[in-house]
């Protein structure tokens, strides 16, 4: 399978939202270019956004990206439209520091602290805070936003393209890939020239502009940092791009 030959199914539009990373403001803004889009070229069927992962830490409002996945109709989302949301790592550090706080030095200097600052949980300064601040955070979190974390699959397929957050392990069977490849992987997959049965659709790994390779297609153009918030649009055999 090759990027100029994937469909999707017909009368399937899907709108593929890269790495939010707390950002909030930019997530309202691509809803609204998606409304619009939807708005001034109907779908002749059915429409799905579907997020990649990584919707907190680093950025300032993990919080409020959460709200709006977990409740679209209160809090700016795409209200009547279907959406599925993946797995990201960023998410799963967040579960395990949930369940083992002890853990959590590579959550928290990978942007840990934005999301306990974004739910008004003091960073810990010290080993000795952890599980204070785990007890705290676990108060502060929304019962929709933790059932929502722990509900998150890890891959989906639609036609031709697989969505995932990191990528997969070249040569290895679809349903064969771990969940440590789906959401960490960088090098092996990014590298690989091989074709994996599938267009694989990710973020995870920063990239100035859409990568657009013959067996993936890589949409995190670092919108924490960049401003840039990425929707790749699939229709049938039809591949473009919105972004704030």
């Amino acid at each position: 399978m090759r990027l100029e030959e994937a469909r999707l199914p017909p009368g399937l539009r899907i709108y593929a939202i890269g790495d939010i990373h707390g950002r909030a403001d930019l997530l309202d803004r691509l809803h609204g270019l998606i409304e619009a889009d939807l708005a001034a070229a109907p779908p002749p069927g059915r429409c799905l956004v579907l997020y990649l992962g990584d919707y907190v830490d680093r950025g300032p409002d993990s919080a409020g990206v959460l709200d709006r996945l977990c409740r679209p109709r209160q809090r700016g989302g795409l209200a009547g439209i279907e959406t599925l949301a993946l797995l990201g790592n960023h998410e799963a550090m967040l579960l395990e520091f949930l369940d083992a706080p002890y853990g959590a030095s590579l959550w928290l200097a990978n942007g840990g602290d934005a999301t306990l600052n974004s739910y008004r949980v003091r960073v810990p300064a010290s080993f000795d805070e952890l599980l204070l601040t785990q007890r705290a955070l676990l108060r502060a979190l929304p019962r929709q936003h933790h059932e929502f974390l722990s509900g998150l699959p890890l891959q989906a397929r639609f036609g031709d393209y697989l969505f995932v957050h990191a990528g997969i392990r070249p040569g290895l069977p679809l349903d064969r890939q771990s969940r440590e490849h789906m959401i960490w992987i960088r090098d092996l997959f990014l590298d690989s020239e091989a074709d994996h049965g599938a267009i694989v659709v990710h973020g995870h790994t920063i990239v100035h502009a859409v990568e657009w390779r013959p067996n993936r297609i890589g949409i995190d153009t670092g919108a924490y940092t960049t401003g840039h918030l990425t929707a790749l649009v699939l229709e049938d055999g039809e591949r473009r791009l919105l972004q704030t």
